[in-house]
């Protein structure tokens, strides 16, 4: 059996030897010098069926100690699209087959569409690749599970692409609430978009944003009490239906939900298209005791205070005015690109220190979890709680 040398005795050796045999320290030399091993990456997408997910496919561009080895698109023309903008090594059709061949070690799944998540996360941990996901990370609970236990099991980790909470002005806006800018948090109010997807797809398309941000500040949920409502009417099981941008059943044009949150933090989240022009940007309104802070989502948010000026005879003049309007200048790059690059930064970092990426895997499986909990509630018509007993979709019972 060999022994290794310890590395003092090793240098020590080198060193002697490299007095007699001058052509010995060249070689350590140029050993030290050379360049570790480039870690391999790959990119899932599915051209027509969920695309390439706001950049997600340029995760592994100009990332020094990074190959991106392939891509795998099962529509052909997508596929050449892609491989002429990412010029990875190879091009696949399957990307099982591509996970098989190449063994990659970090991989992204692009596709918008949720439905294909659980099985292409699920073939890429089971490879033994580290995974960077578009939101919604799954279509429920139990397939949420399954993913992180797998991970768990390999120390594989897991981020997914809620950008919103590693912006700069969002750090800054969490450690002002922590030093009392607004007071006592009491009360969070959020907005989907309410536009044409209104309600329900609102809700699981745009909603695990506001979700992923209530949890940043509020801790996790105790429990949900929620309404959605179809054409007027308290939703039905045969009312679920699937759309163009398939992210699991969904059901509902309205959805008004309230979270209740540790140390008495009450929560609402409302998609109702009749509202669009009075609430405006979709986003999250942070109500404490002194004051009030109004997350306008985007990539990159802005952020907005209100100090009370208290009712008077005439009214209220409070004003809203931006906070940390500079903390996040534009690079070169587009504002996708930018967020995408710190959560990537924050992944890797993850990856080789052993602790959880922000954006991770757990974080996004809470927002699904919220997600399910409104259907929950609304087709039981009573309050569920956290964490929720039943992990599948409630949609898909017997309809």
């Amino acid at each position: 059996m060999s022994h290794p040398i310890p590395r003092r005795s090793f240098l020590a050796h080198a060193a002697f030897t490299a007095a007699t045999t001058p052509w010995v320290l060249t070689t350590i030399a140029s050993a030290a010098e050379a360049p570790s091993r480039l870690k391999k990456a790959a990119v899932v997408g599915h051209t027509g069926h969920g695309d390439y997910g706001h950049g997600l496919d340029e995760l592994f561009q100009n990332r020094p100690g990074i190959e991106l080895v392939a891509v795998a698109d099962a529509d052909p023309a997508g596929l050449e699209r892609a491989a002429a903008k990412l010029k990875p090594r190879r091009r696949y059709a399957s990307y099982r087959e591509m996970l098989e061949r190449e063994r990659p070690e970090l991989v992204s799944i692009a596709p918008r569409q949720a439905d294909q998540h659980r099985d292409m996360v699920m073939a890429a941990l089971q490879s033994g690749a580290h995974v960077f996901c578009e939101k919604p990370f799954t279509t429920n609970p139990a397939d949420a599970d399954e993913l992180l236990a797998l991970a768990a099991q390999k120390q594989l980790k897991i981020a997914v692409s809620h950008q919103m909470r590693m912006s700069p002005v969002i750090v800054k806006l969490h450690s002002a609430l922590k030093e009392g800018l607004i007071g006592e948090l009491l009360e969070m109010r959020g907005y989907g978009k309410q536009d044409s997807r209104a309600g329900g797809e609102d809700l699981m398309v745009l909603g695990t944003h506001i979700f992923d941000l209530m949890r940043l500040f509020a801790g996790d949920p105790l429990s949900c009490a929620a309404r959605v409502l179809w054409k007027g009417r308290d939703i039905a099981l045969a009312d679920a239906r699937s759309v163009k941008d398939d992210v699991g059943l969904l059901s509902g044009d309205e959805v008004t939900a309230e979270f209740s949150f540790g140390r008495g933090v009450n929560a609402s989240f409302t998609s109702r298209a009749a509202l669009r022009e009075t609430i405006g940007a979709w986003g999250l309104e942070l109500i404490g005791s002194k004051g009030s802070a109004r997350i306008n989502a985007n990539i990159p948010p802005r952020v907005f205070l209100l100090k009370s000026s208290g009712w008077r005879n005439e009214g209220r003049t409070d004003q809203w005015q931006p906070f940390a309007p500079d903390a996040e200048p534009l690079s070169n790059s587009s504002a996708f690109g930018q967020a995408n690059a710190r959560l990537v930064d924050d992944w890797l970092q993850a990856i080789s220190t052993g602790k959880e990426p922000e954006c991770s895997g757990r974080n996004a499986a809470w927002t699904i979890e919220m997600v399910m909990a409104v259907y929950w509630a609304s087709l039981r018509q009573q309050r569920v709680r956290f964490p929720l007993q039943d992990r599948s979709h409630p949609l898909a019972g017997r309809r």
